[in-house]
């Protein structure tokens, strides 16, 4: 035997490069697509029979279906999308991971084509330094279409050659030797490379080359196909353990679905694949039968077996479409939701991890921030209730509060920690500035928590010491307290809408509103401090109140201004127009 271990480490490096080439591919084309790959997600909840094409048409942009799989759990977990309209996204990601092969088995096996990726690269190289995103974002595709197909003509290389190294092969074909069992077997070796690629994309370009360099024919390679669809489930399962009960059933059917088809082609294999063959040599009268393991016949073998995958998968998805409510019974007796962990805090949009791009990741997190607004009104709706509720419910009305000033604390922390994870990555300018200023805003809004939280503790030691406001202090409290109300809905408003255009208009008029209110306040504090309305101490806790609610409206605006992208404010007070 001449392969050595010197050898394997070229093969394993080989790979190295196909994967990386593969990733970077991959980024590029998410880069490039940006706004669309969001616009296609966004169309997966019409119907079913839509979010197959949505699956198909996220697979072939992010070359890789455990990317729109996991993709698909984080939404699920969010509550983007619901368990039963994700089950069309998967059975389009099964169909949109074939191009792949098909890519592999045309250009790797079909062409020459190193020359041309080399080329590629040479010409797209230059682009990486020009100042246009979109330039540099498709050079960064190219390079990694390039590179892709280096690393895969690396592997052809490296693979161990047949007749130098006969001992290999007797090894690998000493299991092909068992009928029917040796097809079980290799579904499972098919499965178990694509647990240790990490990728259902480089295990099928591993298939296609032992077929291709004659290591296994193509029944056992078409087994190894089958162990791929089962294979490329494991991690969309593995990223739902820390999702909801629903992100775990979205899983859970990915795996069902792929088995249950994985199944019936095992009771047809035979035929199918004979099928197969006689189609191929309709389209190509020349060729011999790709079941001959035969020298001529590998290179048609790799087309073969492109349109296995292919076939398999679409008539899988056929079949399976009526049956999908039974496989979502089958997945929620299994998936019971009795999860209490669901109940407690914990972000909702972002705590499946990061996803396939910062684009998308940064969007997640800007839905975290809308939820964060959100529980800013909550709050701001508690305070309230402490001036204008009965006494019996004040109580219940500090206690939500306190809880809700610490989940504000844990928002801004976990939701700043993943925008440093995004931050690792390699940003655009445009999507560098969108999260320095979501930065920006969950600190303004921890602070407008920390600010009610404040003024809550204020109010409760009013009532330890006894100390009571006149009722026109507590109505000019009130009327302050719809103000910021205003502008808390305004700014909410701008949250949802922050893809369209934003006017910081109406947030500054009503930031003008609210300083105007301040002063003309103050004013009547010192009036009743001269006519002796109320004590000194009173008129202290209503300067408070008045006070924080003023920084409360700054933060408002603060957070306005970053929404826009631009910052408005240089004085405390603004005036209409400036």
């Amino acid at each position: 035997m001449t392969y050595t271990f010197f050898d394997f480490l070229q093969l394993i490096g080989a790979l190295g490069i196909f994967i990386f080439g593969m990733k970077i591919f991959s980024d590029g084309l998410q880069k490039v697509a940006g706004h669309r790959l969001r616009k296609i997600l966004k169309g997966m909840t019409t119907s079913r029979l839509r979010g197959i094409f949505t699956g198909f048409g996220a697979t072939t942009i992010t070359q890789s279906s455990t990317t729109t799989t996991v993709m698909v759990v984080s939404f699920v977990n969010a509550g983007l999308i619901t368990f039963i309209e994700s089950t069309g996204v998967i059975m389009g990601a099964n169909i949109g991971t074939t191009v792949t092969a098909w890519m592999v088995a045309i250009f790797g096996f079909q062409m020459q084509i190193t020359p041309v990726a080399i080329s590629l690269i040479g010409i797209f190289f230059p682009f990486l330094f020009f100042g246009r995103e979109k330039l540099k974002n498709l050079a960064e595709a190219m390079i990694g279409f390039g590179i892709l197909f280096i690393g895969l003509e690396f592997i052809k290389d490296a693979v161990p050659d047949i007749q130098e190294n006969p001992e290999m092969f007797a090894f690998l074909d000493g299991f092909t030797e068992f009928g029917f069992l040796s097809i079980i077997i290799f579904v499972f070796v098919g499965a178990v490379l694509t647990l240790l690629t990490q990728s259902s994309s480089a295990a099928t370009t591993i298939t296609l080359v032992m077929l291709f360099q004659g290591w296994i024919d193509f029944p056992i390679a078409a087994a190894m196909i089958l162990g791929e669809n089962i294979g490329t489930t494991v991690t969309a399962n593995i990223a739902a353990l820390i999702g909801n009960v629903h992100a775990k059933r979205a899983a859970r059917f990915h795996f069902i679905f792929n088995v249950f088809g994985v199944l019936w082609m095992l009771m047809l294999i035979n035929p199918f694949l004979i099928g197969i063959d006689n189609i191929m040599q309709y389209f190509n009268p020349g060729i011999e039968s790709i079941l001959d393991d035969t020298i001529e016949a590998r290179a048609a073998a790799t087309l073969g077996l492109s349109l296995f995958h292919t076939t398999f998968n679409v008539l899988n998805v056929i079949l399976l479409f009526a049956f999908v409510p039974a496989i979502i019974r089958i997945v929620e007796r299994f998936q019971k939701d009795t999860d209490k962990s669901d109940m407690a805090f914990r972000l909702k949009y972002i705590s499946a991890g990061l996803m396939s791009s910062a684009e998308l990741s940064i969007a997640q997190a800007h839905k975290e921030v809308e939820l964060f607004g959100k529980l800013i009104e909550k709050m701001h709706y508690s305070f309230s209730g402490l001036f204008f509720k009965k006494q019996k419910k004040q109580e219940k009305f500090l206690k939500k509060i306190a809880k809700r000033e610490q989940i504000t604390d844990n928002i801004e922390l976990e939701i700043s920690e993943y925008l440093t994870r995004i931050s690792n990555s390699n940003l655009s300018d445009e999507a560098t500035r969108k999260v320095r200023n979501i930065h920006s805003m969950i600190n303004d809004l921890e602070r407008i928590g920390d600010l009610y939280y404040q003024m809550s503790k204020t109010f409760e030691d009013m009532g330890k010491l006894g100390v009571e406001l006149p009722e026109e202090a507590v109505n000019e409290v009130g009327a302050y307290l719809d103000v910021v109300l205003k502008g808390i809905k305004v700014m909410r408003k701008n949250m949802e809408g922050v893809n369209g255009t934003i006017s910081l208009e109406e947030a500054v008029a009503i930031e003008n509103e609210i300083n105007a209110m301040r002063d003309k306040l103050k004013e009547e504090h010192y009036k009743r401090l001269e006519d002796n309305s109320y004590t000194s101490q009173a008129g202290v806790i209503f300067l408070d109140f008045v006070t924080r609610l003023e920084k409360i409206g700054d933060h408002i605006l603060n957070v306005n201004e970053a929404l826009a992208g631009r910052k408005l404010k240089v004085h405390s007070d603004l005036k209409v127009g400036r």
